[in-house]
């Protein structure tokens, strides 16, 4: 009678171990997936660029390295750092982006840390709240001086592509364009950004492997 309750125990206790094993598998699946999405929307993500409009600066099918600290942190952001930021749903007669936000939990998980149906921009900060941003046959001028932009390429000009070309940066907002002024939607056609809108900061290079490192600004 022994032998036989023993024999019934040793399958019923090796279900209940591969039961456990791939309970633990399936937390540590999840949690691991939970990690990365903290890590991404908090601290940084590794992308691809599919724009040409930085153009010589970060080239189409280039990956870059995303800094969210800059966002989690609500970090400075100056003239000529290269940012991301969703792009936005439509602009208000003052050359203000405007976005249609959504609230919830759910929401969030989708659009922010998920970015199901996002669509994000990589453009270059022109001007910061306060700044006179202007651009005149060809060339941009900040607060009246005419912008030095060694990353453009030689003698390209910066054509006035949409009605916001010369207006006052509202506090809270920048102006973006991207280095390729003529392949470029940017802030000349959709008005200046929030500063709650940009992702993140690009510094590094990931992609291709020749040009690993810093990207020069």
């Amino acid at each position: 009678m022994d032998e036989n309750l023993e024999k019934e125990k040793k399958p019923r206790n090796k279900e209940k171990s591969i039961a456990r094993e791939i309970f633990e598998w399936i937390f540590c699946l999840i949690a691991a997936f939970v990690i990365a999405l903290i890590i991404k929307y908090f601290i940084f993500t590794p992308t691809l660029v599919q724009q040409g409009s930085m153009t010589p600066t970060i080239l189409n099918g280039e990956r870059v390295l995303i800094n969210r600290l800059v966002r989690t942190f609500k970090m400075p952001i100056y003239r000529g750092d290269i940012i991301t930021f969703e792009k936005p749903d439509d602009t208000d007669a003052e050359g203000l982006a405007v976005y249609n936000d959504e609230t919830g939990i759910m929401n969030f998980i989708m659009h922010d840390l998920l970015e199901i149906n996002k669509t994000s921009y990589i453009k270059r900060v022109i001007g910061i709240g306060g700044d006179h941003v202007k651009i005149s046959k060809g060339k941009v001028y900040v607060n009246d001086v005419e912008l030095s932009e060694t990353y453009l390429v030689e003698d390209l000009a910066t054509p006035i592509t949409g009605e916001f070309y010369d207006l006052i940066v509202p506090n809270g907002y920048i102006f973006v364009m991207g280095d390729n002024r003529p392949g470029s939607s940017d802030s000349r056609e959709f008005g200046c950004i929030p500063l709650n809108k940009v992702e993140g900061r690009v510094k590094i290079r990931v992609w291709p492997l020749n040009k690993i490192g810093k990207i020069d600004k």
